[in-house]
């Protein structure tokens, strides 16, 4: 059907069009942020090596006999602190690991792999031991510095072979046969140097040589695919999944191993033990302290730098160049002319400064070079070989690292990716950091052979609709036809793909007394709002006398189901509004969902590996590729008002594409909409995501992650007991709390307790509309509020077994989810007591007589609950919000008050109060971005009774009341599901836009079909005939639902637009088994409906019942008096306190305080931990993400701009635009 276009008058140059926001944060702000990141990362982790290197360099420097800061009867005091550096990291990696053994993965190793991990630790503890406290403390301060880089020799061969695999990388055999070269070079300078300049410390060279290469053994595993010994590969793999246990072998080894080579030691120079003195402390242990916290934080840096994506700048450069910095710091000494005295000892003694304390370290430490014979005789050659053999060293290791320059990672790579083992070496700090990072090995491919291509990531973007407004919709739209543009089906970018579907439930009415169903105003708003934002973003160039190209031909497709839209967005990729008529097919959001879980991950994932299995290929290699597939297929779950931008999708892909455990992952969400209900929900919400949410992340695992934009791993949806079991149709009271009033959370549960991590990331920021008014806000959270102690219980109700199968959920998690389970049912407590104190603060009554005043009007509320409709109840509830309001505002003024009444802020209350304010400004101040939701807190604080006591009881009131309770309108049709679908799903077989076939043509086909194929007939019998109804139908009704949408839809229509009869068949065969209409029952509603009330009341048996508890022990408490109260002495601000003036504190207030002060202060240190690690992954994926072109929608011509003679050669515009929003 072609269409005349519309032209619009060459003189109406203006038009309206939304405001469409690419980014939000500035690009300049982002590189500026990214650079001093990088920046400041890369001078942190140099300082801290330069920090490591030098002050283990003075330990070992200390056990040399040419210094006097150690005298000579207390050599053994050296050696000791040299053992600590030793075993410090393994004493880390040790506790670690039982932490991780004992609360999550307790996996034990084979006996083979236990007498390997024992023969390789024993070696390299050996060597470590042996190089570090019986070699080097015998040489001079140069060889020290370098003779540490050669322990990368083993590496270097290790990489030549690995080198010969890969025929296409034979240029990088060079850096390692150099490297080889250079160490070997190095050992042979050494050997000359100290062998035949000076023909001393024969054994010590020996002694080094070989704990050099026996510690280059360390990092096998980095190497471990080139063993051809299958013993060893599978040794390897053990060590992976048993890696806890195998840490705590391999560091009780390093423990036990340097402990016995220093005892051996010092037992051998005769020394002996009594001569460690505790008078070192004040160098000997700052030395060690300061070399094991900055190696700890060095490490930590590194891994931060790597996930940046800042490895060159921040990790490589840092690490070449710390030991030749060292090396100049230790001789600084002979450049600036330091006074060299033998009376160290006397002068570390009187130092009183930190530069003396310095001169001093360094002029000792330079005495190992001084004392030496080719420097005492200036023998040239000597000293020629002893700068060779350092240079040579140094550049062994550069050369056998180098691979770390051209490393490719991805964003926020995992720790266990980047490195092999999971610690350092405290001695060896920058060569253990650069050989421990992954070495890439490139294998042999055969001429047979085909090399396996990186697996494109499939998103699918699933959004639910109803009855969103015309504002809302266009905000879901363009996100969409946001994202086609930043990532074009076939452009440049090829590592994901996307496509749009659209679920928009009840799109359909009744027309000509029900003898008719066509779309509804809702649905033809939303072909509208499709129409006018593809215009936009199908223009290249906005000027109002451009001819714009036709637009595209586009689907509109009959379905069992309703009906579809197809469109192929501007840039390639493919959006499918399905329009549900809820007389075909379940309506609601869950049923949506399961809708598009089995559409795209049933049917649109497993079809193609059915056809290849059907065509002869081998079940082993589809059961391969489908698994894979699976794992790559993530489907991204949307309202349908929600608003983000291209970035927050890709920063969710990078969690689940870096970590294969994450089944989902959510993003930072955003109410939006004006007015006090909104504004307290701006803070509720930021409060909720800053601390709750980022202390689930980094304690467990998220419990909910939100429909409104939440990113799914396919695997985990289709595993077992998730997606099938996500299909359970309530049929008891229980059910219909847990299942259809918080889906979502639902949903999640079923995911941890599969084992499937869930995670926040909070740069990823959506927008969604949140309830405006006070009694759709009510209704909201009346649904969230028993959804969600449902879910926890069912959680909790498993926990240990949910412990056992996910590993990211510990007891302890268990144990903190628990407490604050606990303090969520005791709120209403909690706050009577809070409305208590404010009547004492303010009207100065006596403590019982508040408390019993302030139990009063919620009792009075709770009462009413049961008897008035649910608007009166919230009508009730507004009018106490706002008393309460008033009241919770002169509280805070009393408080003020009171702290300047009493001269001092060290009350109770007043800690209370200045340590919230400050705890939520911190944190505030730590979101820049939105730090200027401080200005709601005020409204949150006051509104505190409102939305944790009044809405407490109203929720728990009605939980029998399982509407939705939001957008509902409408009235209930009552639907005989099977028979509209038998006669309604073929329409599509029988439909050719813009006519359709006859009556006589279908019933050729039907006769064809019948003699071709008898068997083929009896399946079908059913299908045609309901076709050949519907034929008949369509002919008698002159307007159906298509020829009715075309004058919205706006677009010419593809030929044979129509479904596969094998879709067709698993729609028919997924309404029958899932998706079918629920018929009304009336029997069946009444007991339901008795069994919620009756649920109701149980629950709210129990949860007042804890509350009534709670008051009741805190009035007995304060009856009975002084006896029990805990007396503080009145402290001032200067830190005097008045003896007489006592503060009295009562056991259950004092608990209350200390718990919840506790959880806040966990979960602001959770917080802190988050935001590090949200701002690593922000950089990481500034550094490396390649911004989508920015479109200029609406451009201001300026008045002194001057137009070519080409810019007016215009035609009129054929599309007129008549909608305006602006959204940012």
């Amino acid at each position: 059907m072609k269409q005349t276009p519309e032209f619009r008058k060459f003189w109406d140059v203006g038009k309206e069009v939304p405001f469409i926001q690419d980014e939000q944060m500035p690009k300049k702000l982002t590189h500026c942020l990214k650079w001093f990141s990088c920046t400041l990362v890369g001078m942190l982790v140099f300082v801290l090596a330069l920090l490591s290197k030098t002050s283990f360099l003075l330990l070992i420097t200390f056990g040399n006999n040419q210094t006097e800061i150690v005298p000579l009867d207390q050599k053994p005091t050296a050696l000791l602190a040299i053992g600590f550096v030793l075993v410090g990291p393994s004493v880390l990696l040790l506790l670690k690991s039982t932490w991780k053994f004992i609360f999550k993965n307790g996996n034990m190793p084979s006996k083979k792999t236990v007498f390997w991990v024992l023969c390789v630790e024993i070696l390299v503890a050996l060597g470590a031991a042996v190089l570090t406290i019986v070699a080097m403390p015998h040489f001079d301060i140069v060889t020290n510095v370098m003779i540490l880089n050669s322990i990368s020799i083993l590496s270097a061969f290790f990489q030549v072979d690995a080198e010969f695999l890969g025929r296409k990388r034979k240029h990088l055999l060079i850096p390692p046969f150099f490297s080889i070269f250079f160490i070997v070079l190095g050992y042979v300078l050494f050997a000359v140097n100290y062998l035949v300049f000076e023909s001393s410390l024969r054994v010590s060279v020996g002694l080094a040589m070989f704990g050099t290469i026996c510690v280059s053994v360390n990092w096998w595993e980095n190497y471990s695919p080139l063993f051809t010994i299958l013993s060893l590969k599978k040794i390897s793999k053990d060590m992976v999944k048993s890696s806890n246990a195998v840490n705590i072998i391999s560091s009780l080894t390093r423990i036990l191993i340097t402990s016995a080579v220093i005892g051996a030691y010092v037992a051998l120079t005769g020394d002996g033990w009594k001569s460690v003195k505790i008078i070192f402390e004040t160098v000997v242990i700052a030395l060690v302290v300061i070399q094991t916290l900055s190696s700890a934080l060095c490490r930590w840096f590194v891994v931060v730098a790597c996930k940046m994506h800042a490895l060159r700048r921040s990790f490589v450069m840092p690490m070449y160049f710390a030991s030749i910095i060292v090396l100049a710091v230790f001789l600084s000494p002979l450049i600036y002319s330091l006074p060299l005295s033998n009376n160290t000892s006397i002068t570390l003694e009187k130092s009183e400064s930190s530069t003396e304390w310095v001169e001093v370290l360094l002029t000792d430490a330079i005495q190992t070079l001084l004392t030496r014979d080719i420097v005492v005789n200036m023998k040239t050659e000597g000293l020629v070989c002893l700068g060779c053999s350092a240079l040579c060293w140094w550049l062994g290791l550069v050369l056998s690292t180098i691979y770390i320059w051209f490393l490719k990672i991805h964003r926020i790579e995992r720790t266990q990716d980047l490195f092999v083992q999971r610690m350092y070496e405290g001695a060896f700090l920058e060569q253990s950091l650069m050989l421990n990072t992954r070495f890439e090995i490139g294998k042999k491919i055969k001429e047979n052979e085909v090399a396996e291509p990186t697996k494109k990531i499939k998103v699918f973007l699933c959004a639910t609709m109803w009855h969103e407004t015309y504002d809302e919709m266009m905000k879901i739209i363009i996100s969409m036809f946001r994202l086609d543009k930043y990532r074009p089906k076939h452009g440049k970018h090829s590592d994901v793909e996307f496509e749009f579907h659209i679920y928009f439930d009840d799109a359909f009415k009744d027309v000509n007394n029900g003898r008719g169903r066509l779309t509804n105003e809702y649905a033809e708003i939303l072909v509208d709002v499709i129409k006018e934002i593809y215009i936009i973003f199908s223009e290249e160039d906005p000027c109002v006398f451009k001819e714009m190209p036709s637009l595209p031909s586009q689907k509109i497709i009959h379905t069992p189901y309703g009906g579809r839209l197809e469109y192929t967005l501007p840039n390639g990729n493919v959006m499918m509004v399905h329009l549900k008529d809820k007389q075909l097919i379940r309506h609601k959001k869950r049923w949506s969902q399961i809708m598009y879980l089995y559409y795209i991950l049933g049917w649109r994932l497993n079809k193609q590996y059915y056809e290849n299995l059907k065509a002869g290929e081998e079940p082993e290699l589809i059961k391969k590729k489908l698994k894979s597939d699976r794992e790559n297929t993530y489907i991204l779950a949307l309202d349908g008002d929600t608003d983000f931008q291209p970035s927050a999708v890709m920063l969710l892909i990078d969690r689940l594409k870096i970590y294969p455990e994450v089944g989902a992952a959510c993003g930072r969400i955003h109410p939006t909409g004006t007015g006090p209900v909104v504004w307290y929900q701006k803070f509720e919400y930021a409060v909720g995501h800053w601390l709750q949410k980022t202390a689930e992340h980094v304690f467990g695992c998220v419990l909910c992650s939100p429909g409104c934009f939440s990113l799914f791993r396919g695997a985990a949806l289709m595993d077992d007991n998730v997606m099938k079991r996500y299909t359970t149709k309530a049929s008891e009271a229980s059910h219909y709390i847990q299942y259809d009033q918080g889906e979502d959370r639902w949903l999640c549960t079923l995911l941890l307790q599969q084992g499937w991590r869930v995670e926040y990331n909070a740069a990823s920021d959506a927008y969604t509309n949140a309830p405006q008014d006070f009694k759709e806000f009510y209704n909201q959270r009346r649904r969230w509020g028993p959804s969600t102690m449902a879910n926890t219980i069912d959680l909790l109700g498993s926990g240990q077994l949910t412990a056992q199968r996910n590993s990211s959920i510990s007891k302890l998690y268990i144990l903190y989810q628990v407490i604050s389970m606990a303090a969520s049912i005791l709120g209403p407590a909690t706050i009577c007591l809070m409305i208590s104190g404010s009547f004492v603060f303010i009207f100065n009554m006596e403590e019982n007589s508040a408390l019993a005043l302030a139990i009063v009007p919620p009792t009075v509320y709770l009462i009413l609950c049961f008897k008035l409709k649910s608007d009166v109840q919230i009508t009730i509830a507004a009018i106490m919000s706002l008393l309460y309001a008033f009241l919770m505002a002169g509280t805070v003024l009393s408080i003020i008050g009171d702290l300047v009444k009493q001269n001092t802020f060290m009350t109770p209350s007043g800690l209370f109060l200045i340590g919230m304010v400050i705890l939520y400004l911190t944190t505030a101040a730590l979101h820049p971005k939105e730090f200027s939701m401080v200005i709601y807190g005020l409204l949150y604080f006051i509104c505190v009774p409102s939305g944790y006591l009044l809405l407490a009881i109203y929720s728990i009131v009605n939980m029998n009341n399982v509407s939705w309770g939001t957008r509902e309108s409408g009235v209930q049709v009552k639907t005989s599901a099977l028979d509209n679908i038998k006669k309604k799903f073929m329409k599509a077989t029988c439909c050719r836009c813009p006519c359709f076939e006859s009556e006589d043509e279908m019933n050729k086909e039907v006769l064809q079909a019948e003699n071709t194929n008898k068997t083929e007939m009896l399946q079908m019998t059913l299908k045609i005939q309901s076709a050949n109804d519907f034929a008949i139908n369509t002919h008698k009704n002159k307007q159906t639902w298509i020829e009715h949408l075309l004058p919205k839809f706006g677009f010419c229509l593809t030929p044979e637009s129509e479904l596969s009869m094998d879709e067709i068949d698993f729609w028919i065969d997924l309404q029958k088994k899932y998706l079918e209409p629920l018929k009304e029952n009336k029997e069946q509603q009444e007991k339901i409906a008795n069994d919620l009330r009756e649920l109701r009341n149980k629950a709210t048996l129990v949860y007042f019942f804890c509350n009534a508890l709670w008051l009741v022990a805190t009035f007995f408490l304060q009856a009975i008096g002084e006896a029990v109260y805990i007396k503080i002495p009145k402290i001032y601000p200067n830190g005097t306190y008045a003896a007489k003036e006592l503060l009295s504190l009562d056991p259950i207030e004092l608990m209350f305080l200390l718990g919840f002060a506790g959880l806040l202060l966990m979960q602001f240190f959770a917080m802190l931990y988050h935001r590090i690690y949200t701002l690593i992954h922000f950089v990481a994926y500034a550094e490396t993400e390649e911004k989508a072109p920015r479109k200029k929608v609406a451009q201001i011509v300026d008045d002194n701009h001057e137009t070519s003679e080409d810019d007016t050669i215009c035609f009129e515009n054929p599309y007129v635009m008549t909608r305006h929003i602006t959204y940012v």
